[in-house]
């Protein structure tokens, strides 16, 4: 009995890591989108971003 709830804690606890992880790599992403890009020198980055800013109601300037 013991063998099967460590076997389901550890399951739990790699379930748990792993969307931690990928949370983070959403925010990061997210994060690199709006900044990264939004202000970018390269004009189609700049636009581009800059016109879903808009679109989703995000003030940016």
């Amino acid at each position: 009995m013991t063998t099967t709830a460590q076997t389901r804690t550890a399951t739990i606890s790699a379930t748990r890591s792993r969307t931690l992880i990928a949370a983070s790599m959403a925010a990061f992403l997210g994060v690199f989108m709006i900044w990264g890009v939004g202000f970018s020198h390269i004009a189609a980055a700049h636009n581009a971003a800059h016109d879903v800013r808009h679109s989703n109601g995000f003030p940016c300037h």
